[in-house]
């Protein structure tokens, strides 16, 4: 479940994470008054989507006077941003960040992840960050550190020496450095999130280690544990279709083809996803029923179908469970 930006930074600031001073703003007139409010002479206006590549996108500006930030926040909201994370048809933009634009000495990468391969969580890092860090890492992976941290997210002292030695990091913010390294480990593990990504990470010129961007991946499968990030979850899921999917407790990913699929079982589902496929066709979705839904439940499911115009032939395959009696 990925986070925007706000959410992902409100959570980070629980851990004491430095952030940007700022709010979000759903309107351009708040996004003004807001800026009015900030102790500084440059403002950055974000638009807020679940998706990264924003700066790349235009999603990412700065404004020199509160009325600049009003006219920049009026561009984006309502316009629909498409980056390299959303798929050709964009993320509507509803809200937008206002924040303190930070004066940065230099800029890292830094974050942790879980690595299902290792079985346990990693920290990760480059020496230099910014918007097209990524782009970057793609033809050149081996600005890339890791390294592999314990069950219970601590590091060896000597590796994270070496660890923060590799990012190019003198003795003197390394030690600000490693107390952040802590605090994004625990964030990331008493969320049960999947990353937790700072990008830029700013060394202002006062010393300080600010969180200028963040991303945050929440486990979806362990919210049931986080009562207080249901209202995430309901922002996480704006389309309608895969809301609708979730109150019937089917698993459902909208596709671009015009077949639409009724399975049970995850296993099953990607296999009939792959048949047809193999045989020419495209799917229209992607769709996981329990074998022990009940009929109003299969009705929703079918519901939505249905409804997608896109959609002009239905296959239904079903095997075992209480849904075929």
């Amino acid at each position: 479940m990925f986070l925007s930006e706000h959410r992902a930074k409100e959570i980070l600031g629980q851990h004491r994470v430095l952030i940007p001073e700022g709010e979000t703003a759903d309107s351009a007139a708040a996004a003004e008054q807001i800026a009015r409010g900030l102790p500084c002479s440059r403002y950055a206006v974000k638009a807020q989507i679940p998706a990264g590549g924003r700066g790349l996108a235009g999603g990412v500006r700065i404004a020199a006077t509160p009325g600049e930030a009003r006219r920049v926040a009026g561009a984006l909201l309502g316009t629909r941003l498409v980056t390299e994370q959303t798929g050709p048809t964009g993320e509507r933009v509803d809200h937008v960040r206002v924040e303190v634009a930070v004066s940065a000495r230099r800029s890292l990468y830094l974050a942790v992840a879980i690595d299902e391969s290792r079985a346990r969580p990693v920290l990760l890092g480059a020496a230099e960050g910014g918007v097209e860090f990524e782009a970057r890492l793609r033809q050149e992976p081996h600005l890339l550190e890791l390294l592999e941290l314990s069950l219970d997210g601590s590091a060896d002292a000597a590796g994270l020496d070496g660890f923060l030695s590799q990012l190019r990091v003198g003795e003197k913010e390394a030690e600000g450095l490693r107390k952040l390294v802590d605090k994004l480990v625990q964030a990331t593990l008493q969320s049960d999130a999947l990353l937790v990504e700072i990008n830029p990470l700013a060394l202002t010129t006062d010393g300080d280690w600010v969180a200028v961007d963040a991303k945050m991946v929440l486990d979806g499968n362990a919210v049931y544990r986080h009562p207080e990030f249901e209202p995430l979850v309901y922002e996480a899921n704006r389309d309608e279709r895969e809301r609708v999917a979730r109150e019937n407790e089917i698993n459902f990913l909208k596709m671009d083809g015009d077949i639409g699929l009724v399975v049970n079982g995850a296993g099953l589902g990607l296999a009939t996803t792959d048949m047809v496929i193999e045989a020419g066709g495209r799917p229209a979705n992607f769709m996981d029923i329990r074998t022990t839904a009940t009929s109003f439940q299969i009705a929703g499911g079918v519901r939505l179908l249905l409804e997608d115009p896109a959609v002009k032939v239905i296959l239904v395959n079903v095997h075992g469970g209480g849904m075929t009696v």
